[in-house]
């Protein structure tokens, strides 16, 4: 029925994990910053080559929802601890949308290592993506408390 079906939404994909504080976007979209080794001492990539990883890897949504899950990320003011480094026009607090994702560029945050920290060591569990050519992870490792640090994310 439609109302399990909302229920299952809302759960899977509305509420964070409070294991790592985060939706599954943007837990995939770290996570493929991360297979990237988009880490805070290398050369920002271009926000379209993030955004393609995780459409063509992990999440087979509009790429728009994804673009905008990072860009949220990388704002100090839609956030208290900035998950990525935004190089470019990520928007501002007075409600200018972002430049266009081929326009900006993007990395990890030293923060966001915390997040991933240890996870090659099988710290957590993996799961088929959605076609089953890949894993990912079903929650990072979080060595901080980011639900409470950066609250729920938009």
């Amino acid at each position: 029925s439609y109302i399990d079906y909302s229920m299952s939404v809302i759960a899977g994909r509305a509420l964070p994990d409070v294991r790592d504080g985060l939706k599954p976007v943007h837990r995939r979209i770290l996570y493929s910053m991360s297979e990237l080794n988009l880490t805070p001492d290398k050369p920002y990539r271009k926000s379209a080559r993030i955004v393609g990883d995780v459409l063509g890897k992990y999440h087979p949504h509009g790429d728009t929802a994804v673009y905008y899950a990072m860009v949220r990320m990388a704002q100090d003011f839609s956030t208290r601890a900035l998950l990525v480094d935004g190089h470019g026009n990520f928007g501002s607090v007075d409600g200018d949308s972002p430049a266009a994702m081929r326009y900006t560029e993007a990395k990890m945050s030293k923060l966001s290592l915390e997040l991933l920290r240890d996870i090659e060591k099988e710290t957590v569990d993996f799961k088929p993506n959605f076609d089953e050519s890949l894993k990912e992870p079903s929650v990072l490792p979080a060595r901080y408390p980011n639900l409470l640090v950066n609250g729920s994310n938009g």
